[in-house]
């Protein structure tokens, strides 16, 4: 049997249900899912989904991340609610691969792990099974593994095996909802232009993720622990100059103005260090960041390039500041600064947040 699979989560109980419901039948696993977006959120799903069927020892077949496809198949359908005629076509959709690969591969029968999540509806599944049972010679099963408990049964299995729990459907229809709803930041959709990985993203996740594979392969004792922090994104920022205009900046982590715009004059110099009449803002020169965390940045440029940690910013404003307690006034590294006037643009936001860490046990 081809079992179409969305999630860890729904796939790890939705697996060990139907081989006790079927314990002759070989299950294999589909992974077929371009309605996730954005592309690092379906590789970290990816990644866990197959960490299940290795426990399991379920072999799993990738199907394409046809993500433009798939926009266009729901195309007119965006502002439709949840288990409404989106994820109806949506539904269709990935039913519809799965059972042309099953045909490919010589199954007759095909199921999917949508029918465990307690955000779907199984009626709606069902009523898009029996069309596809009509245009492709395949059986589509519809077992309900949700009732006498199915639902809380399938989250302890997850939480035990510290499976990844996604905190959206997938869509970014859904996710743009569900965040305006929840009044919270849509983060997910916001990526550095460089490499840096930024606390609780979604690379931070993948990133996670890998540890706990290395962990599970080298048999060492770990959790997973959830923990409150306080976030932050920059959005735009920029440094005027009196008469050079725009100059190279770098504005550190945790870096906030009470409003977008602010401009005043660095009124002195102490320690390579200058100080703004305004907002307790700090300059640095790249030879003070690089003293200060031990880096070796020939420029801004360089730094924009190859950005340090986040820790490594931290770091250098916890120095400063002397103090254990959360600073957030800014900290904007430049190539070289003197005691004159700026205009400084800096778009932020902080919030608080959710993130998992690993911990290792003995």
């Amino acid at each position: 049997m081809l079992v179409h699979i969305c999630c860890s989560v729904d796939s790890h109980f939705f697996l060990q249900k139907l081989s006790k419901l079927y314990p002759q039948k070989e299950l294999i696993g589909y992974f077929y899912d371009p309605n996730i977006h954005p592309y690092s959120e379906y590789k970290l799903r990816l990644m866990d989904v197959q960490r299940s069927c290795d426990k399991l020892g379920i072999k799993l077949l990738e199907g394409e991340y046809d993500y433009e496809g798939w926009i266009e198949a729901v195309r007119g359908l965006e502002s439709e609610p949840e288990k409404g005629k989106r994820c109806s076509v949506c539904f269709d959709n990935r039913l519809v691969s799965t059972a042309k690969k099953a045909v490919q591969i010589g199954e007759s029968e095909i199921t999917t792990t949508l029918l465990t999540s307690p955000k779907k509806s199984i009626e709606q599944l069902r009523a898009n099974a029996l069309e596809v049972e009509k245009r492709y010679k395949v059986k589509v099963l519809t077992p309900d593994f949700r009732k006498n408990g199915g639902t809380s049964e399938q989250f302890a299995l997850a939480k035990k095996d510290m499976l990844y729990h996604q905190n959206y459907c997938g869509c970014i229809f859904a996710l743009e909802v569900q965040r305006e709803q929840q009044n919270r930041l849509k983060d997910e959709l916001i990526s550095p232009t460089s490499r840096q990985i930024l606390p609780s993203s979604i690379e931070d996740r993948l990133e996670l993720y890998k540890r706990v594979q290395e962990c599970e392969k080298s048999k060492e004792k770990f959790r997973l622990r959830r923990e409150k922090f306080l976030n932050y994104r920059v959005f735009r920022a920029f440094v005027k100059e009196q008469k050079s205009g725009v100059i190279p900046s770098y504005f550190l982590f945790y870096s906030k103005l009470s409003r977008d715009f602010t401009k005043g004059k660095i009124e002195f110099i102490e320690d390579e260090i200058g100080y703004f009449s305004r907002e307790e803002t700090i300059f640095l020169s790249v030879e003070k960041f690089n003293f200060l965390a031990k880096t070796e940045y020939k420029s801004v440029l360089d730094m924009v390039k190859n950005p340090p940690k986040i820790e490594e910013e931290i770091e250098v404003r916890v120095s400063i500041s002397q103090t254990k307690m959360q600073t957030l006034f800014p900290i904007i590294v430049v190539d070289s600064f003197k005691e004159q006037k700026y205009e400084i643009f800096l778009n932020s936001h902080t919030y608080m947040d959710v993130r998992e860490n690993l911990v290792k046990i003995g």
